[in-house]
C-alpha cells in the first residue's frame, strides 16, 4: 500500500508559481504511475499531469503542458508539479494519486490534497 503525502501549496497571485510536492512511501513504487489531479470548488476532479516511476516519462492534460512541469527524485520518493504562470483559474485542491494502472482516472491511493489559491 503506497502512502502520499502533497504539500508546497499556498497563496499566490496571478502569473506567480509554485511547487508542490508528493511525498511517497511504500513498496514497489516503480510499479506506479503518480498522476496529479485537482478539484475547484463546485467542479469535478481534473487530471493534470503524470509521471512514471520507472522510466520518468510524462503525460499531461492538454490544458496544463507548458505551464506545468511534473517531475521526480527517485532518491527522496517524491514527485513534484512545478506550476508557471498561475491563473486564478488555477485555483483548487491538488491531489496526487499512485496509480497501478496507468490509466490516469484516480485509481490507486490519494492523498490529502494541498490548496493552491491564485489571487488575481
Amino acid at each position: 500500500q503506497v502512502q502520499l503525502v502533497e504539500s508546497g501549496g499556498g497563496l499566490v497571485q496571478a502569473g506567480g508559481s509554485l511547487r508542490l510536492s508528493c511525498a511517497a512511501s511504500g513498496q514497489n513504487l516503480n510499479r506506479y504511475v503518480m498522476d496529479w489531479f485537482r478539484q475547484a470548488p463546485g467542479k469535478e476532479r481534473e487530471f493534470v499531469a503524470a509521471i512514471a516511476w520507472r522510466d520518468g516519462s510524462t503525460y499531461y492534460a492538454d490544458s496544463m503542458e507548458g505551464r506545468f512541469t511534473i517531475s521526480r527524485d527517485s532518491a527522496k520518493n517524491t514527485v513534484y508539479l512545478q506550476m508557471n504562470g498561475l491563473k486564478p483559474e488555477d485555483t483548487a485542491v491538488y491531489y496526487c494519486n499512485a496509480d497501478p494502472t496507468g490509466a490516469h482516472r484516480g485509481f490507486g491511493a490519494w492523498g490529502q490534497g494541498t490548496q493552491v489559491t491564485v489571487s488575481s
